[in-house]
């Protein structure tokens, strides 16, 4: 299992069931989305359907921020992330997560870079695997 894997069992999403990552429509902000529903994408085939349950990822990251006694910048900073899902925040595990998301050489070769697009990556990572990341945290 891999360490992206741990992130998304850690924020309730279910690996065994979205096996690959796929993209999912994120809803405008005027739009009113109750996420216990399923979200259908269809797949290159027009005869198959793919299904992604989309999971309530904010409020768990909300409730996990909650209750834990540091004050975490978990929406802007990798680390904080990683700490508050109770998962290693070395910068080898960072730099073993970045090569885990293809992250390219160059913005490795720099931390403060990839910790920027590590961030990213991984919440338009959880957002592609059914996790209600807001627009304004991907972008």
């Amino acid at each position: 299992m891999g360490f992206f894997s741990s992130i998304l069992e850690k924020v309730g999403i279910n690996q065994s069931t979205t096996a690959e990552t796929v993209p999912v429509n994120v809803p405008a902000e005027d739009e009113q989305v109750d996420y216990e529903e399923v979200a259908v994408e269809e797949s290159e085939s027009d005869d198959e359907v793919t299904e992604i349950t989309v999971v309530d990822v904010m409020g768990e990251l909300e409730g996990l921020a909650a209750a834990n006694p540091q004050e975490l910048n978990w929406q802007t900073s990798i680390v904080d992330l990683l700490k508050l899902l109770e998962l290693n925040s070395s910068l080898a595990a960072r730099k073993e997560l970045a090569t885990e998301l293809q992250c390219p050489n160059h913005v490795m070769e720099d931390s403060a870079q990839m910790n920027m697009w590590l961030h990213k990556e991984v919440l338009t990572q959880i957002a592609a695997n059914g996790g209600n990341i807001p627009d304004d945290m991907l972008g």
